[in-house]
């Protein structure tokens, strides 16, 4: 890594470890204050609002770091601003289906969930613009960490699993309210003034986020929610309270440092002055993911099982069953979540859209003929196994690319 790249990942990942500490140091309090069924109903409510969310701004949000002028980043601010409100009032309507046809108890809380999850999601675009990194620490320490203590705090009142929901929405929104000061130029009120000419504009100079990375992301969020869905129906919401919480604290790690190397990687392959200088970035950074992966996935094999009873109490043991099987996939996915930045910034989503069908084609077959075979255990298993090839694959393509589009450079 470069030193300025080191410096931003070290800032963001300062507010990382007491943003993900707390979570998962109260993870073993929440598995007591709440039962695996609580935990099921609450990841998929979560699932689903994090699907809407992640493409509520189209991922225009994630073009502002592309945007050279405060004019322009401002328009763009405005645009995707419309864009979340319109899709939160369209979730409204989707509460009220899960409700009466599909007897979700949670889904009234669907539209705030989308609502904090998108706001944070696309404020902390336009803070990684400016490169406040110490700001954006701050906002995610409120998020994760004030959502845990709310949840537990909202347990003790014996919420049940509307305590789990509602404490990660206002952490959520709290989290946005930090990252909206200072306002954009010309202020939030500004934003609403713009001429729709502009905003069309803006929108056909960026169709390329909306046109191929929405799909994208959309697809993979509802990798889990389809997942909690499936396995809900084949063994019930206990059975997916325990898929939930395994990829909770499985994934944590990845979200943890491959979080904050994605947000600061991203605007550093901006800034590369050349192709090799670009891939020789990727490559360092795809060496020193994989041997920080090679150990966590070790004790996941060989300790997995006795470990999450451990920490988290007897009823909560086919979780470890399921971490040892998930090892390799989890290894993998610590290696490539930071890098889903590298196709933004090379201008890569048609292929990176292509590839991830794939991948959930991949993801799902496993999963499926593991449940069919093995139930939960052979779910786990069937993934790793199933991804393996996929994410080889992937790797390898990212760290010989050689179409870098010009523009992509500085």
């Amino acid at each position: 890594m470069t030193t300025s790249l080191l410096r931003a990942t070290l800032t963001l990942l300062t507010g990382s470890v007491l943003a993900h500490a707390l979570p998962l140091l109260l993870g073993p309090v929440l598995t007591r204050l709440y039962t695996p069924a609580d935990f099921g109903q609450y990841a998929l409510l979560w699932a689903v609002a994090t699907n809407l969310a992640v493409v509520a701004c189209a991922r225009y949000e994630f073009a502002l770091p592309l945007e050279k002028t405060p004019r322009g980043a401002a328009l763009l601010m405005a645009l995707c601003a419309r864009l979340l409100l319109a899709v939160t009032a369209a979730s409204t309507l989707l509460a009220l289906v899960l409700h009466f046809w599909q007897g979700m108890a949670l889904a009234w809380l669907l539209p705030a969930g989308v609502l904090a999850i998108g706001t944070t999601q696309w404020l902390t675009l336009w803070a990684t613009r400016a490169q406040r990194f110490g700001l954006m620490s701050a906002a995610r320490l409120v998020q994760y960490g004030g959502g845990a203590v709310l949840q537990v705090l909202l347990g003790l009142f014996k919420m049940g699993p509307v305590g789990l929901v509602v404490g990660p929405i206002v952490a959520g929104l709290g989290a946005a309210w930090l990252l909206a000061r200072p306002a954009p130029q010309g202020g939030w009120r500004q934003m609403g003034r713009q001429p729709l000419q502009r905003l069309k504009a803006m929108a056909a100079r960026h169709r390329d986020f909306p046109l191929y990375n929405t799909p994208h992301a959309f697809i993979g969020a509802l990798q889990d929610t389809l997942a909690l869905l499936l396995i809900a129906a084949w063994a019930g919401d206990a059975a997916a309270g325990f898929w939930a919480l395994a990829l909770r604290y499985l994934k944590a790690p990845a979200t943890l440092l491959g979080g904050a190397l994605s947000q600061a990687l991203y605007p550093q392959l901006l800034q590369a002055r050349s192709a090799t200088e670009a891939r020789a970035l990727v490559r360092r950074s795809m060496l020193a993911l994989a041997l920080l992966a090679a150990p966590l996935a070790t004790v996941l094999l060989l300790w997995g099982p006795d470990l999450f009873t451990w920490v988290f109490g007897a009823q909560w043991g086919d979780t470890g069953t399921l971490a040892r099987g998930l090892a390799l996939y989890i290894g993998l996915h610590f290696i490539a979540s930071p890098l889903s930045v590298v196709t933004l910034a090379w201008r890569a989503q048609p292929w990176a859209l292509r590839l991830s069908l794939i991948g959930q084609g991949a993801f799902f077959a496993g999963l499926g003929l593991g449940l069919y075979w093995g139930g939960l255990e052979g779910a786990a298993w069937g993934v790793s196994a199933a991804m393996a090839a996929y994410f080889v694959y992937y790797f390898q393509a990212l760290a010989h690319w050689s179409n870098i589009p010009h523009e992509s450079l500085a």
